[in-house]
């Protein structure tokens, strides 16, 4: 079963990490369907309802719902929100950037990752915040290797955001543990020092996530308690993953592979910003 380091990160056994996988991979099914339909037009209330049907019909829950009072299936945060922002009725319209975040308990277990979509096109400047975004968070995961620390993950995404590009690397949100609770130990920031933090060892789940704004850093939470914006106003970029540390290579449970197949096929998104060379982990 399960074993806890230093009182509060929990390590998988393999049996679990099977479940866990089964989990991310639901999650990533999701937001393949929603890559399938995704067009100006929709609301991010129809994303909502879409991702809870489609994760009820494959007898699991959505993580998210009524989570610490959260009232919704997914996080739905379009062009300048950061994360955690709340679906609508407003209509989706050609040159947004929306982030869909979700998550889904299945045999006990949490799968939860994002991906952000383009719809239509952009200014180059914003193309190029989605790709470095989404690198990074491969940067990250290189470093999620039994014997690094959590900081080699968390400098390497600011590495190639900030210090490359000139990026805001957002401080108050963070990547975290996963398993049979939505967040666990240890915090997954993405920005520090190499060498610091909880050492990762074989078998930890983590969902790390980069959530890298255009320009500054700073942002702020609206009235309702959860829609996180950039302060500045310009568009923020969030790509999560759930990945378990193994000794030579981080192990991806869940799967942009599929998400990106639908996103090819689908004229209403864009995806010119990334090639298969430039993302390959």
């Amino acid at each position: 079963m399960s074993r806890r380091i230093n009182g509060m990160i929990i390590i998988k056994t393999e049996a679990e990490i099977a479940m866990m996988k089964a989990s991310a991979m639901l999650v990533s099914k999701t937001l393949a369907e929603v890559a399938k339909v995704l067009k100006p037009g929709m609301t991010t209330l129809d994303i909502d309802k879409l991702c809870g049907t489609f994760v009820r019909d494959h007898k699991a829950i959505p993580s998210f719902l009524n989570y610490r009072g959260y009232p919704y299936n997914v996080c739905a945060s379009v062009n300048d929100v950061v994360v955690h922002g709340f679906p609508n009725n407003n209509a989706l319209k050609e040159g947004d950037i929306v982030s869909v975040d979700m998550g889904v308990i299945l045999n006990g277990w949490h799968g939860d990752h994002a991906y952000t979509f383009i719809l239509g096109d952009v200014p180059e400047e914003v193309s190029k915040l989605v790709r470095v975004t989404k690198e990074s968070l491969y940067k990250g995961i290189e470093k999620a290797t039994a014997g690094n620390r959590i900081g080699d993950i968390a400098y390497a995404i600011q590495e190639h955001t900030e210090r490359k590009n000139g990026y805001g690397v957002v401080r108050e949100l963070v990547g975290h543990g996963l398993g049979r609770s939505l967040h666990e130990d240890p915090q997954v920031p993405n920005y520090g020092k190499r060498g610091t933090l909880s050492k990762l060892k074989e078998n930890m789940v983590l969902a790390i996530e980069p959530m890298i704004n255009l320009a500054s850093k700073e942002v702020y939470t609206e009235d309702d308690g959860w829609t996180v914006r950039t302060r500045d106003g310009k568009p923020s970029v969030h790509f999560e993953h759930d990945v378990c540390v193994k000794k030579d290579k981080a192990l991806i449970l869940s799967d942009y592979a599929i998400i990106e197949a639908a996103e090819q096929k689908n004229l209403n998104l864009n995806t010119s910003y990334y090639t298969a060379k430039s993302l390959v982990v």
